[in-house]
């Protein structure tokens, strides 16, 4: 019980719980632009996917480097490395969740059958999703926003 304790107040902290607020926030960008290029404007779902993923991370950076991990990076160059690094972990996980969409939508057809095939891409677009924010918190805090130790 004591080990529990300790692990949740580790994890119960500001940056956390920042995070899952505006990773709610990033992801509701996510789904609610992907859906309505989907739904609404008729792309294919992977189009109308990577689009959500493009606006959900010039969204996330704004508010993870602000809010979440409160970037030390003053100058121009140290903000241009950062936003450097962000792009590169989160085109990462844009193509894992471009894949992972595709894999449930196109080959295994998950939920297909079960629901409208809206609501089947969008039960499959928030799957993937979750997977996406846990993996977007490591790359954010342990490589593109990294504190970095002035000697």
């Amino acid at each position: 019980m004591e080990k529990l304790k300790e692990l949740i107040k580790k994890f119960c902290n500001r940056e956390v719980i920042s995070y899952l607020i505006f990773g709610v926030l990033t992801t509701l960008v996510n789904i609610i632009t992907s859906y309505v290029f989907k739904a609404f404007v008729h792309l294919d779902g992977n189009i109308a996917s990577t689009i959500g993923i493009v606006v959900s991370i010039l969204f996330a950076y704004f508010t993870n480097r602000k809010w979440v991990f409160i970037s030390n990076a003053h100058t121009l160059k140290e903000k241009w490395v950062e936003f450097g690094k962000f792009i590169l972990g989160r085109s990462f996980t844009m193509v894992v969740e471009i894949i992972g969409v595709f894999l449930l939508n196109d080959v295994l057809h998950s939920f297909y059958g079960l629901f409208s095939d809206n609501i089947a891409y969008l039960i499959n677009k928030s799957l993937i999703t979750i997977i996406v924010i846990i993996l977007n918190f490591f790359i954010s805090k342990f490589f593109a926003f990294k504190k970095v130790s002035k000697l």
